[in-house]
């Protein structure tokens, strides 16, 4: 899944919250929380921005958005979290270390998460299957698999076996073979 897809899913999902609350009140805010500063990221707020009107959310139409940054200073993120909290907005979108900060301040407000992380591990949720309580997201599991996957290559390579190539698409899947005839086989 491209990056761009995978922001649009995340703007998907933080409108389920929205689309019902749209019919009690005339424009739903969503909180839209990052450790990391904006203008680093542009392309996350904007494919956020499409996966919300794929949905039928227009920003400044009928869905407003709040923009924060805790411009990588992650002690601010709690802060920033309980202002969006007080503000109300009526979901807060954020990415792993934003929504762990938005969990520690709100159980009530829900909190749509993309990580590259392991969520359980990482005590956003108590399981994938059934995350539980107000916080839901989508994992981004392809980027773990392209770095295990170089891992395997390396440690392949550091036993001696400089005859492995391994390469990993952008796609993330593994493609490894071995070149050259294979020792111990017929003909050695």
């Amino acid at each position: 899944m491209r990056r761009r897809e995978f922001l649009g899913v995340i703007g998907g999902a933080a409108s389920w919250p929205l689309a019902a609350h749209a019919q009690q009140t005339a424009m739903p805010v969503v909180g839209f929380l990052r450790s990391a500063a904006l203008a680093e990221v542009p392309h996350f707020a904007t494919a956020f921005r499409h996966g919300l009107k794929e949905t039928g959310f227009v920003e400044g139409q009928n869905v407003a958005v709040e923009y924060h940054s805790a411009d990588d200073h992650h002690d601010r993120l709690v802060t920033l979290a309980a202002n969006l909290v007080r503000r109300p907005v009526d979901v807060i979108v954020a990415n792993h270390n934003a929504a762990l900060a938005a969990k520690a301040v709100t159980t009530s407000v829900p909190i749509v998460f993309s990580t590259g992380s392991d969520p359980v591990r990482d005590g956003l949720v108590a399981s994938l299957n059934r995350p539980g309580g107000n916080i839901t997201g989508v994992v981004n599991f392809q980027q773990r698999t392209r770095w295990k996957a170089a891992g395997n290559a390396a440690q392949t390579r550091a036993r001696g076996n400089n005859n492995w190539r391994a390469r990993v698409s952008r796609r993330g899947e593994y493609r490894g073979r071995a070149e050259g005839r294979a020792s111990g086989g017929a003909g050695d």
